[in-house]
């Protein structure tokens, strides 16, 4: 569905009942945040309260009197956060992100806290900068762009290949990888993925669904799953053995799923020779933050970041006008859905 059309949709459908307006308290907010989720605000009547600083213990009484609490990956929702929300009277747990391995479930429940989520927004976001790295790993064009502006025009050790004809392994195909798995073989790729179960839509588009230690075996390896027990540094020391000599990988889902020293041993040794990250395991010390007069005291992440095959971004795969429209206004509507029916479309947990 276009953005406008699903903005409006929505707008539409809630701005005849704004009444018992209730107070959402935001977490970790950016000024990104800030700015989408109040152009939205006035269709939905809600009063929302914006902290830049992160929920854990120590800031979890910010939410005051809030009913709902809106929070991203960052945010620690331990059990002791959660029994502090509860005691304030939370009764909704908002991510505007689609994974919630950051939130204690078991706490929320005994809570009788709802947990809701964004499952989808615009995966072509994410979808889309995952190619961007492959490209950009590949053909070298950030290295080229800083020659040039030095100019020097030479092409010594902007070496690429094709990715045309390469085998991509997508491991996880929900509403991301589906986009990657389409845009790979856009590009002429053969395609194998690996997921609980295979997705019937993309098999008939020529995507082959085979076990894991077969998809390691492919040229390109991007990550597209969530992160749980069973997934948890699915790339170690062991899958990476599994791998081509000279294989790529690029994680644009999240970072635990990438045993880090494990993933430098491999850069070190040849056995992996790109590795393109937009998550990182320790992520929430760094990323959206300025730290540039700062000493980062992460040693393996300035170790990835020494390595000329390495690229970094920090964590900007979501981050188009399309996908944060629509993480307002379904973070909003999911809590409206609670506010007036006490049913949620997009639960991450349902407490009975």
């Amino acid at each position: 569905m276009p953005t406008e059309m699903f903005v409006s949709e929505f707008h539409l459908a809630i701005k005849k009942n704004r009444n018992n307006q209730m107070k959402i308290a935001f977490f970790s907010t950016q000024p990104y945040d800030i700015s989408f989720f109040n152009s939205h605000k006035d269709a939905f009547g809600y009063d929302l309260i914006f902290f830049e600083t992160a929920l854990d213990k120590k800031t979890a009484s910010l939410a005051g009197n809030a009913e709902a609490v809106c929070v991203f990956v960052n945010d620690k929702l331990t059990a002791e956060v959660i029994d502090i929300l509860g005691a304030q009277g939370v009764k909704i747990i908002a991510l505007r992100c689609a994974g919630f391995n950051n939130v204690d479930l078991e706490a929320a429940k005994r809570n009788h806290i709802q947990v809701c989520r964004v499952p989808a927004y615009s995966p072509e976001a994410v979808a889309e900068h995952a190619v961007a790295m492959m490209l950009t790993l590949n053909r070298k064009t950030h290295k080229a762009y800083n020659r040039v502006r030095e100019q020097n025009f030479s092409l010594n050790g902007l070496l690429g290949f094709d990715v045309h004809n390469k085998t991509i392994g997508v491991i996880g195909t929900g509403n991301i990888g589906k986009a990657f798995c389409k845009i790979m073989l856009g590009f002429g790729c053969k395609v194998a993925a690996f997921d609980v179960i295979a997705n019937k839509d993309l098999e008939a588009l020529g995507v082959e669904f085979k076990p894991l230690m077969e998809v390691l075996k492919s040229d390109i390896i991007s990550l597209h799953c969530p992160l749980n027990d069973q997934t948890k540094h699915i790339i170690n020391e062991n899958t990476i053995a599994m791998m081509k000599k000279g294989v790529m990988i690029i994680n644009t889902s999240r970072g635990g799923l990438i045993d880090t020293t494990s993933v430098i041993q491999a850069l070190k040794s040849g056995q992996i020779a790109y590795l393109g990250i937009d998550v990182y395991e320790q992520e929430e010390k760094l990323f959206f933050r300025d730290l540039s007069s700062d000493i980062i005291q992460d040693d393996l992440i300035q170790r990835l970041m020494s390595f000329p095959n390495v690229l970094i971004t920090a964590h900007q795969a979501f981050f188009t006008e399309e996908a944060l429209n629509q993480i307002s206004v379904t973070t909003l509507k999911n809590i409206k859905d609670f506010h007036e029916i006490g049913e949620l479309e997009n639960k991450a947990a349902f407490l009975v």
